[in-house]
């Protein structure tokens, strides 16, 4: 009787039973990337929504007479605790422009990165879905973009356009569709012949269904890993662009167009660059961080 209930079969206890979604978030409690890059980004975020209210001055406010004061760390008679980071060669308090600039880079990576997503997944998921003459034509259309250097398209289209916050975030959307378009596309391709679609097939579901309700939630977590990388990649490129002159234009507080107006003081007040490099530096290290994180998590071959 002891031989018998020693070799009956035991059941998996539900405590230890946990589902696709239960691992998943289990891994990304684990990962330490992914927790440090989500929670920098927060931090930032959360310092954006609240610029109005815990800027300690306005980060148009220009004061001549206190120009230039270095950040409290440096040993000098000028710094002041009123002015934390110091302020920029037109007296201007660098902390709460950099908080404001915070606003501006959040919000033109996340829109040029929205408009890339909607261009390149629907492009990448007809090329998948359909192949044939379909493919091949937006195949035509993705290596055409590719063909082209972004910066140097953007510079011109802006130059005879014109500068402003509308045209920088539709310029940068505009160009940087292609890896969403090329990740989606491969993904497709591996979707399309799985059963469920072809059930779908079967049953007479419309094309458009199959796409958004079998295909797309299927190729979701590429499409998120590849959103946090173009949200990086657009921050990059407005503030390249603010630099040069043709991004964000003066008096808005832009990180990018920060640094550009301390170039000419670089070898003298060096922290006007090192303050909002810094910043943009460890928002574009943290978009990272999650992006890499996301795309480990949600691999399947880490959910089984």
């Amino acid at each position: 009787m002891s031989t018998l209930q020693n070799n009956a079969p035991t059941m998996p206890s539900e405590a230890l039973v946990r589902s696709p979604r239960q691992m998943m978030f289990q891994h990304a409690k684990t990962h330490r990337g992914l927790m440090l890059g989500g929670f920098v980004i927060a931090v930032i975020v959360l310092v954006a929504l609240l610029a109005p209210l815990i800027a300690p001055h306005d980060p148009y406010a220009q004061m001549l007479s206190r120009k230039l004061i270095p950040p409290v760390w440096f040993d000098s008679p000028k710094a002041t605790w009123e002015h934390i980071l110091g302020t920029d060669h037109l007296g201007r308090d660098y902390l709460s422009r950099l908080m404001y600039g915070a606003r501006i880079s959040l919000m033109i990576g996340f829109s040029a990165m929205l408009i890339s997503g909607v261009i390149g997944t629907i492009l990448g998921i007809c090329a998948g879905y359909f192949g044939g003459r379909v493919d091949m034509v937006i195949n035509f259309i993705i290596t055409t973009r590719l063909s082209m250097p972004v910066v140097l398209v953007a510079l011109a289209v802006i130059s005879i356009v014109g500068s402003s916050l509308t045209v920088v975030i539709w310029v940068i959307g505009l160009l940087i569709w292609d890896r969403f378009a090329v990740v989606v596309r491969s993904a497709t391709q591996q979707v399309r012949g799985l059963d469920f679609v072809a059930s779908a097939q079967a049953l007479g579901s419309s094309t458009p269904r199959i796409l958004f309700s079998d295909v797309l939630p299927n190729i979701s977590n590429h499409i998120i890993v590849i959103a946090t990388l173009e949200m990086a990649h657009a921050i990059l490129l407005e503030a390249a662009l603010s630099f040069l002159g043709l991004g964000v234009q003066p008096p808005t507080p832009s990180w990018g167009l920060m640094i550009s107006d301390a170039k000419g003081l670089m070898f003298f007040d060096g922290w006007l660059i090192a303050v909002p490099g810094t910043a943009l530096f460890m928002l574009v290290l943290a978009i990272n961080l999650l992006g890499d994180g996301l795309r480990d998590v949600t691999a399947p071959e880490d959910r089984s």
